[in-house]
């Protein structure tokens, strides 16, 4: 089945958490696909960058500063659009691996902050766009964390779930309207920064995520699918789609090589 080629009125694919990892190479995905990018991040030099790079390549793009918790600051960059197509929530991430009995309270909320209330804000904010566009998508980079624990992961885990369950009951809430909502849930992915992120910079800990695993999922393997997935005819919807290296069976089965 060939892919969808974006109509004029669903040509915009806003992309958070833009400024590295599956959010750019996403980005570079969509607009590879003839989608004209909109990256949106905190740290704008990255975001720039990236936009000179694809503008550079022949694509187009435009960087945009943003933090997915100011609700303030969604609203007013909602005002930028009349119509977008696409909406990719990736901005997210881990923070600490402590269990429940020592985690703290401060990294558990704010991974709930970026991962769901951030996802909730953009999407709410910018879902009126997606429709007017008569054929937009809503995609939510969740994690195999939304469906399924692990000891040591319960902050991450219980907001991935949370993203899930957005993007599930989202689903339901507007079907019969002219909008697709994805969730695409990435298992072992090695990026620069996640794992670095997570353990607070220590390498030594970042390192061990990986430690014997021959090919963990890379950033672009995701990108590949969420583009996959978003440029499907408009009547396939890919509701879950849950994306796995061939070493890692589950959450806590995975094979590491001696």
């Amino acid at each position: 089945m060939a892919p969808a080629v974006p109509s004029a009125a669903s040509r915009i694919a806003v992309v958070t958490g833009a400024s590295s990892g599956i959010g750019a190479a996403t980005a570079r995905q969509l607009a590879a696909a003839g989608y004209r990018v909109v990256l949106t991040a905190r740290r704008k030099d990255r975001i720039e960058a990236l936009a000179e790079e694809l503008t550079t390549a022949g694509h187009a793009a435009t960087a945009y500063q943003l933090d997915v918790t100011d609700r303030a600051a969604v609203d007013e960059f909602a005002t930028a659009f009349k119509t977008i197509g696409v909406l990719v929530n990736n901005a997210g991430g881990a923070l600490g691996a402590d269990p429940v009995a020592t985690g703290d309270p401060a990294d558990w909320r704010s991974m709930y902050e970026t991962n769901v209330i951030g996802t909730l804000n953009v999407t709410q904010a910018l879902l009126p766009k997606l429709e007017a566009s008569g054929d937009g998508v809503v995609v939510v980079v969740s994690s195999t964390a939304g469906h399924g624990t692990y000891e040591g992961g319960a902050g991450y885990v219980a907001a991935k779930h949370g993203a899930h369950v957005l993007a599930e009951t989202l689903r339901l809430e507007i079907v019969g309207r002219p909008v697709r909502v994805i969730e695409v849930a990435p298992g072992l992915v090695k990026t620069d920064e996640f794992a670095l992120t997570r353990f607070g910079g220590d390498e030594t800990k970042a390192a061990k995520v990986y430690e014997g695993v021959a090919e963990p999922l890379t950033a672009d393997d995701v990108a590949e699918t969420i583009a996959w997935a978003v440029t499907r005819p408009s009547h396939v919807n890919v509701d879950l789609l849950v994306l796995r290296p061939r070493a890692q069976a589950s959450n806590t089965k995975l094979h590491r090589e001696p």
